[in-house]
């Protein structure tokens, strides 16, 4: 996980207009959200496994499902995720669990960024400034 140092941290704003900015660019609301808090994620590549910029929020008023919640952006950071090839043979099968089980666990959730895409989500995050600051 890198950090990135940006103007958008601790900045308060309607979800909804968030995602009339972001979305269009590329940004969806990774899975990983819950009532309270989510991120915005940028899939940078692909390549070997999977490279982000996040972006974190969290709830301010309201809760995620809510149309007038407004929420307070984090630091944005650079995440990799390196996932295993082939099926997961940790899955316990069960009717129930293999509609959820059905895909490879990481392999390094937190697996090392690549340098080459350094420059572009810090430019990726010079670019959020410009949109969500003025």
């Amino acid at each position: 996980m890198i950090p990135i140092p940006s103007g958008i941290q601790g900045q308060v704003f309607s979800l909804f207009d968030l995602e009339q900015k972001l979305k269009p660019r590329g940004y969806d609301i990774g899975g990983n959200w819950d009532y309270d808090h989510g991120s915005f994620d940028y899939k940078i590549s692909d390549e070997v496994g999977y490279q982000f910029l996040r972006v974190p929020f969290s709830v301010v008023n309201g809760q995620l499902d809510d149309k007038e919640v407004t929420v307070r952006l984090g630091e944005p950071y650079l995440l990799s995720h390196k996932y295993q090839r082939g099926l997961d043979d940790n899955v316990h099968v069960g009717n129930f669990s293999a509609s959820f089980d059905q895909f490879s666990e990481p392999q390094d959730p937190d697996a090392e960024f690549p340098e080459e895409y350094i420059d572009t989500g810090k430019e990726l995050v010079e670019e959020l400034d410009r949109i969500l600051l003025t």
